[in-house]
């Protein structure tokens, strides 16, 4: 009989590899986030304490403001809002946990996942209150997290390492061949998720989507309609913010059947079509479309002819634009690629905020109030009623729908 060897000579068990996607997870972050790491500690205690010491204030001030006259719509938004901000009450303390941790990714994730609340805050403050100085504070922090999560994000990072060394290298074709090409690590999807493909599939997107969206009107109506979503530029926002949500949501059902693909699109077009007629409308007054009485209308915001439409772009856009997108976006020199996406985003969040500003004037004249300050006589004067319903012909506006208080 063989003997069986002892447990000191047996084989060790093979260890589950606990390797990340990215290399650069494992790398130190550098000082100067690692002090700003410990600023967000001191400032999100303080926060906290704060708040929980005029807890009581605070709750009669909510208490005040959900009076009996108050509409449903306005107090489910209000309350919308102060959830975001209790998340970002809470949000710059575990920030700097992790970047003093040096957990890159988990701090990237999290950077993310805040802007997205920064954004959802923003939009609620302005459906209740307008425009005001909140929305210049959203803005910064807006600013600041896109900037800090391009520089923290690991897969960004490796990027950058890896031109670095590719620099030195003698052959050209070599290292464009050993270059990062946009496309996720295995099991992310078909994109990496990160804020330079984002951002370019947006710009895509604005232009596609409005291209389309113009075409279609043409073929449906047989003339000429101004589609765009911004004071400047050929760009249709709505396709732009589609598109991501589209990446976002579809990226893991990229090897799956078209059918599913087209059903998930069609449910994530119809939603989002939805929550920016609601936007709209209760921020400005303002409607873009409306489908009442349609194919499986839906509060006349959406309906079941342009979800399948959503669908069908879904499908398109997963299984035969995106990747010609990426190749596009991803043959930018890298030389280039980083100044030339920051001074775009710049450029694109002045459009977007002068878009907002140009509304709320809008509003403003059309509810008989009078011009006061610089900026609105300066919108008022630079883009008049005649311009806004020249360059939004599909839009309208009634100052009676908002949800605005005061």
């Amino acid at each position: 009989m063989t003997d069986l060897p002892s447990p000191k000579t047996r084989p060790p068990k093979a260890r589950r590899s606990k390797k990340r996607d990215y290399p650069l997870d494992h790398t130190g972050i550098p000082l100067p986030l690692k002090v700003l790491g410990g600023l967000c500690i001191l400032a999100g205690s303080s926060v906290v304490i704060l708040t929980a010491l005029d807890l009581s204030s605070s709750l009669e001030q909510i208490r005040l403001w959900l009076r009996p006259e108050r509409s449903k719509t306005s107090v489910v938004i209000y309350a919308a809002m102060l959830v975001c901000r209790a998340v970002l009450v809470v949000a710059p303390l575990l920030l700097g946990i992790r970047l003093l941790m040096n957990r890159r990714r988990h701090a990237a994730r999290l950077v993310n996942s805040l802007i997205g609340t920064v954004v959802a805050t923003a939009l609620c403050d302005m459906m209740l209150f307008g425009l005001n100085r909140d929305d210049l504070l959203y803005l910064v922090i807006l600013a600041v997290l896109v900037v800090l999560s391009g520089y923290i994000d690991p897969s960004l990072a490796e990027e950058r390492l890896l031109q670095r060394r590719l620099r030195t290298m003698e052959a050209r074709s070599r290292s464009e061949r050993g270059g990062r090409d946009g496309h996720g690590a295995a099991g992310t999807g078909p994109v990496a998720l990160n804020f330079f493909n984002l951002f370019w599939i947006f710009v895509a997107c604005s232009v596609i989507g409005l291209l389309l969206e113009t075409v279609f009107w043409f073929w449906q109506y047989g003339c000429y309609q101004n589609r765009a979503g911004l004071l400047f530029g050929p760009f249709s926002p709505i396709y732009g913010f589609g598109g991501i949500l589209m990446t976002l949501g579809l990226s893991r059902l990229h090897d799956r059947p078209v059918v599913l693909v087209f059903l998930a699109s069609a449910l994530i077009g119809g939603a989002f079509e939805y929550v920016v007629s609601w936007f709209l409308q209760f921020s400005f007054g303002i409607t873009a479309w409306d489908y009442t009485g349609t194919w499986l209308s839906i509060d006349g915001r959406t309906n079941g002819e342009f979800m399948a439409i959503w669908g069908v772009l879904g499908v398109a856009w997963l299984k035969f634009l995106l990747p010609s997108t990426l190749r596009l976006v991803n043959a930018m020199p890298w030389k280039i690629r980083y100044s030339a996406t920051t001074v775009s985003t710049l450029l694109m969040l002045v459009n977007g905020t002068m878009t907002l500003m140009a509304f709320d004037c809008w509003f403003e004249r059309a509810s008989g109030y009078p011009l006061h300050t610089p900026i609105e006589q300066f919108f008022g004067n630079s883009f008049d009623d005649g311009f806004m319903a020249d360059r939004f012909q599909s839009m309208s506006m009634d100052p009676a729908d908002t949800t605005r208080i005061g």
